[in-house]
């Protein structure tokens, strides 16, 4: 499954389509005055607006922007503190636990109005790999990261697997809401918000649905104020208007360039660069590299049915990444037939000029040709039989680089 990120400005669009309650918000692109005044008069004099930056990562609250050290969401109490906020975000660099260092370039603001919250509570639905169901996780601590409540505290969690067949029960939906401590004049408030959340998940094909935090607000009402949503890549034929949403600012470069060469290609912060047909051989070569000490650079999966023109462009996207500093091709051969990947190998190494260790570890179909193809190109690279010994020797030739 390839995850496909909304901003949360979309993920909004979404709730509100299952009937959701989000507070009321509009997106904005551009600090140019006309635009900016026509936003803001959306909203009434003196109403608090929240302004929230829109990246691909979480803890925008508590990360910080570069130039000036602003939070990624800042709470404006009139208009004019709303224009400093988003002239302080916009085109500006945000920096979170999840960005890394380098941060990322904000191009995209949402605002917001402000909503005063009685209590917080943290809701969520994705697929459970080990019961192969959907599961429902809540708890009375929302604000909070899920991953550290659960490690610290997880007597505050409840966990309810849903059996897709019947779906999201009344019984279920009960228990959550007994679990958050919810009064008896909210029950069916949250009875409802829950099956339209879970509706939202099957319907939309989403991996991950997630409202942190959903709020009781002051008027005795739930409303989601943040929202994650993740949809399945491989289901976006069945809602055309969600593929318009990817935003390829938000990825790796190299990530776009593959996907349009129609390559599996995810970067990593390693300095082995990996070639490989199939996802669950490349998972494998990967975890051999991480064994014996060294880290990849790459999970890139070229496919069964490669040819010597996207084999030419993995090359060229590998050499992208300035921290690469060997080379590593492990290759069974069933459709993609040896003798035709290794005229593939040469041919486009032969055409950059690669400098860099390469190690090629092939089976299958015609490897005997392809080892003689490869010997007769009277390039420096080096063949290996086990996936063992192949390892060893592209982390012997990275590490001496």
């Amino acid at each position: 499954m390839i995850r496909m990120n909304i901003h949360e400005y979309q993920a909004k669009l979404l709730l509100k389509k299952f009937q959701i309650p989000t507070p009321r918000g509009v997106c904005i692109k551009s600090c140019q005055p006309n635009v900016v005044e026509k936003v803001l008069n959306t909203f009434k004099e003196g109403e608090m607006i929240v302004v929230k930056a829109q990246i691909h990562a979480g803890g925008r609250g508590q990360g910080h922007f570069v130039e000036n050290g602003c939070k990624g969401i800042q709470c404006a109490k009139n208009k004019q503190e709303a224009r400093e906020s988003i002239d302080a975000m916009l085109g500006h660099t945000l920096v979170t636990r999840q960005t890394g260092p380098q941060g990322k370039r904000v191009r995209k603001v949402y605002l917001t109005e402000g909503i005063r919250v009685h209590r917080e509570f943290y809701v969520s639905i994705l697929v459970d790999c080990e019961h192969h169901c959907p599961i429902l996780i809540a708890s009375a601590e929302g604000g909070t990261e899920i991953e550290t409540l659960a490690q610290t505290a997880p007597e505050k969690i409840l966990k309810v697997l849903i059996d897709p067949l019947v779906g999201l029960t009344d019984f279920q939906a009960r228990r959550v809401a007994f679990f958050l401590q919810l009064s008896p004049e909210i029950l069916p408030e949250c009875l409802q918000v829950l099956k339209n959340l879970y509706r939202l998940f099957m319907q939309m094909d989403a991996l991950l649905v997630e409202i942190n935090p959903l709020v009781l607000n002051e008027d005795g009402h739930l409303m989601a104020l943040d929202a994650k949503i993740q949809l399945d890549d491989n289901a976006l034929f069945r809602h055309k208007g969600c593929g318009k949403w990817t935003d390829d600012y938000e990825k790796d470069l190299k990530e776009v360039e593959a996907a349009k060469s129609k390559l599996n290609y995810i970067a990593l912060d390693g300095d082995i660069a990996c070639l490989v047909n199939g996802a669950g051989l490349a998972m494998a070569t990967m975890d051999m590299i991480q064994h014996f000490g060294g880290r990849p650079a790459n999970f890139l999966d070229v496919g069964g049915s490669a040819n010597a023109e996207q084999i030419q462009k993995a090359f060229k996207i590998i050499l992208k990444d300035p921290c690469v500093r060997g080379i590593f091709i492990n290759v069974f051969g069933g459709i993609l037939r040896c003798d035709l990947l290794a005229e593939a190998i040469v041919t486009a190494a032969q055409s950059m000029a690669l400098h860099l260790p390469m190690v090629v570890r092939l089976k299958g179909t015609n490897v005997e040709r392809a080892h003689q193809i490869l010997r007769q190109s009277a390039l420096p690279l080096i063949t290996k039989d086990t996936l063992e010994a192949a390892t060893k020797e592209i982390i012997r030739r990275a590490q001496g680089m």
